[in-house]
């Protein structure tokens, strides 16, 4: 079988990733050695596993992101990122739409589609459990923070 790889090469230098036939190796970032200076909102805290930061990756951020109990984002959109999130652990709420008047409520097991420049606000629901979510983002990470919008205008959320 003949594989052509020409259309993985990279950007930039990737010799540090090349194996001796020229291909990039698989990267592993070990856990606790995560970048944790990546763009945050508010109470949602982003850490990443797979990016431009520390891997040969320039078309994808893969992070885990957590909210404290009762915390939440700031109002904030992801530009021209499209977003997937998977809910690890806890149960989430995102609003969105006119003054954040919709909304949608995810739990442990469930998975979330979050299009490009959609203004959104993710809440932990719980005043005792973190929430916990694995998130993709193409290209990057890209976060917008908005104007805040207050805890009363939330259906529904209750803040530890």
């Amino acid at each position: 079988m003949d594989l052509n790889f020409d259309q993985y090469e990279l950007e930039g230098d990737a010799s540090p990733y090349a194996l001796p036939n020229g291909l990039i190796a698989p990267v592993v970032t070990r856990g606790g050695l995560e970048d944790v200076q990546t763009a945050d909102s508010g109470g949602a805290v982003r850490i990443s596993g797979v990016s431009i930061q520390h891997t040969p990756a320039k078309r994808l951020w893969y992070g885990k992101v957590t909210n404290l109990p009762g915390y939440r984002s700031v109002s904030h959109h992801h530009g021209e990122a499209e977003t997937g999130g998977y809910v690890l652990q806890g149960s989430a709420r995102i609003y969105y739409g006119e003054e954040f008047g919709e909304y949608v409520d995810l739990e442990t097991g469930d998975w979330v589609y979050v299009p490009p420049f959609m203004p959104h606000v993710e809440c932990n629901m719980s005043t005792t459990k973190p929430l916990v979510w694995l998130t993709t983002r193409t290209p990057e990470n890209l976060v917008v923070n908005l104007p805040d919008v207050d805890d009363a205008d939330l259906d529904g959320f209750l803040r530890a």
